[in-house]
């Protein structure tokens, strides 16, 4: 996902259609009135996706008041087949991708049948060697999220991924992904189709946790494009992210976060994600290119804005230019200030008013 000049922004409606396609289309039209490039939801069967005595996160307690166990809640928040199917089809229909995230190998395979421009790996499943192993195996690009991750997670999911896509059977350990990644990276081979998005993994997350200038140690260290999944309330994160060089954004919305369930209260609501969205294209109108040239208009604006050495007071022909009566002033014509003192000393050849341009001198 080479940053080309417009950054892949991805609405992520996650599970905030609280399991109602009518709700899930709702949240797609609002993706496509707030001109995101893909709207994704998440696939999964909560019975293989966690165990019955598997306690709900801190932050789902708290967004949902209730900690009836991660089971009970994921089983409200599933969408069946057919459901994923109406919603592929709404997509199309409404000219915006869809993508949905796989938490286990059986949703994986499901999706591989929709025409997805990314296969997305969760933070979560960073080290799920077995999702990884799918995942890779399915020949779509991938993003993955770090929320939660050190660089070591990070290394293993990218030598993993690198493993799984040259050879058709499974590592039979982590060293072995690990010493083959060593040779792929010495031969000079890159993971071009992996975006590796920096996340942090609290709902929503403050501020002071966002930590963008890590973009740059990810970007360095692996060589791979990078973005931002960003669990913040602000509208602004996005497009300080996208200045820092993020080629990808993803963000959580709702339709209201009065809603019911876990994910409402970290989600941006409509207008927010339009406004998001609307400062991300900004922000890349506005950075330009890494080199410092003027841009065309200015050179008119320069003609008046830059000062030229004109006449303090009169100056009469044969005296001699000094600080009293020689000064700078904006002029559309004559020497520009930058000589100001190369005149000094000199001999007027003819006669000045005050503040006219002053344009030669005697020669010596």
């Amino acid at each position: 996902m080479t940053k080309t000049g417009k950054t892949y922004v991805i609405a992520e409606a996650g599970v905030n259609h609280n399991g109602d396609i009518a709700l899930a289309k709702q949240l797609i039209d609002v993706a496509v009135e707030a001109k995101a490039d893909a709207v994704k939801f998440q696939t999964f069967d909560a019975s293989a996706l966690v165990t019955k005595a598997t306690p709900k996160a801190k932050y789902q307690v708290k967004n949902t008041g209730l900690d009836d166990g991660q089971h009970a809640m994921l089983a409200k928040l599933e969408l069946s087949n057919e459901a994923h199917l109406e919603l592929f089809k709404y997509c199309k229909q409404k000219e915006i991708a869809f993508m949905s995230t796989a938490f286990d190998v059986q949703s994986l395979a499901f999706l591989s049948q929709f025409d997805m421009p990314f296969i997305k790996i969760p933070s979560g499943e960073i080290r799920n060697a077995l999702l990884l192993w799918h995942a890779a195996r399915v020949g779509k690009p991938l993003i993955i999220s770090s929320g939660m991750a050190t660089l070591g997670d990070i290394d293993f999911a990218l030598a993993f991924i690198q493993y799984s896509r040259s050879n058709t059977t499974p590592p039979s350990s982590e060293q072995e992904i690990m010493q083959y990644r060593a040779t792929a990276l010495n031969a000079g081979e890159k993971l071009n189709d992996v975006t590796l998005l920096h996340c942090t993994s609290e709902y929503p997350t403050p501020l002071h946790q966002a930590n963008l200038n890590s973009m740059a140690q990810l970007a360095a260290t692996f060589d791979i494009d990078v973005g931002f999944s960003d669990h913040t309330l602000s509208v602004v994160t996005p497009s300080a992210a996208v200045a820092l060089g993020a080629v990808c954004i993803e963000k959580h919305f709702t339709l209201s976060r009065e809603m019911e369930g876990p994910d409402h209260l970290c989600s941006l609501e409509p207008k927010e994600l339009c406004d998001m969205i609307s400062m991300i294209r900004d922000t890349e109108m506005s950075l330009g290119r890494t080199v410092k040239f003027p841009q065309p208009n200015e050179f008119e604006t320069q003609k008046i804005a830059r000062q030229r050495i004109v006449a303090k007071h009169e100056i009469g022909e044969g005296a001699l230019f000094t600080e009293e009566n020689l000064t700078t002033a904006r002029s559309p014509i004559g020497i520009c200030a930058s000589e100001y003192w190369r005149f000094i000393g000199q001999t007027a050849s003819r006669n000045y008013i005050a503040m006219e341009p002053v344009c030669q001198f005697k020669s010596q």
